[in-house]
């Protein structure tokens, strides 16, 4: 079946950047930001197991921002009428400065117009654990905003998170494409790859690749950004018409 939709990893992808050091430092803002307030060891530690739960879960009637609520409240000392503003203050005010964090490049804008010019559908398939507010601001880093894809998912909407096949099954939903009509973009072997087990085509953006080793997917293609950009323009590989 001929290829219409691109899915687009955000982070170590379109955004280039280190996932694990950015986490903790972003981990880190947030502690220092509530600590003053709350035992912000106490609430990281929560917020890693309210994490947990979200990539675990297997109710499709749950969006992953219910789940970490309801996990955090039940396991929490705090209340979130309380707690959740301090939060919502926190993706305004703080984590919009945090793209020192990380190493934009301009690949990404001119990836992603290359797609839609060569007439590709295009979304955004990061890891749905983070709030829209999150995701948006990192889309920002890029220049590039919400608008310029048919979807990106947060965890406001999504019911399930990367390596879960169901969550790349649940975006063909939304978006009304078989997997095979698919090409799944990513620079992690375990998070991205697995979309193949769907029927999905994957390519492997190896600037900042991740892969823990096990477990091992067929990847159909794999390449620099600048290789990416070279496949989609010249409609190579796992673009070719």
């Amino acid at each position: 079946m001929t290829v219409t939709t691109i899915l687009f990893d955000l982070d170590g992808t379109l955004l280039e950047m280190q996932t694990e050091p950015f986490v903790k430092g972003y981990l880190k803002e947030l502690g220092r930001y509530v600590g003053d307030r709350y035992d912000a060891e106490k609430m990281l530690a929560l917020i890693w197991d309210a994490t947990k739960a979200m990539i675990a879960n297997q109710e499709p009637d749950k969006t992953n921002e219910q789940v970490f609520v309801e996990y955090f409240s039940r396991h929490g000392q705090w209340d979130k009428d309380e707690l959740w503003p301090v939060f919502d203050a926190f993706y305004r005010d703080v984590f919009p400065k945090l793209s020192h964090m990380t190493y934009p490049s301009p690949w990404a804008k001119r990836i992603v117009a290359e797609a839609k010019r060569q007439g590709f559908r295009v979304a955004v398939a990061t890891n749905p654990v983070f709030p829209r507010a999150a995701i948006h601001h990192r889309l920002a880093w890029i220049e590039l905003a919400p608008h310029d894809f048919e979807l990106v998912t947060v965890y406001e909407e999504s019911h399930f998170t990367k390596p879960n096949p169901a969550y790349f099954a649940e975006i063909c939903q939304q978006l009304g494409v078989q997997p095979t009509e698919c090409v799944m973009v990513g620079n992690h072997m375990q998070e991205d790859m697995v979309a193949g087990t769907l029927g999905m085509k994957t390519f492997l953006v190896t600037n900042w690749l991740e892969d823990r080793g096990e477990p091992q997917y067929p990847v159909d293609q794999r390449g620099t950004l600048e290789e990416l950009y070279a496949a989609i323009s010249q409609r190579t590989g796992v673009f070719a018409r």
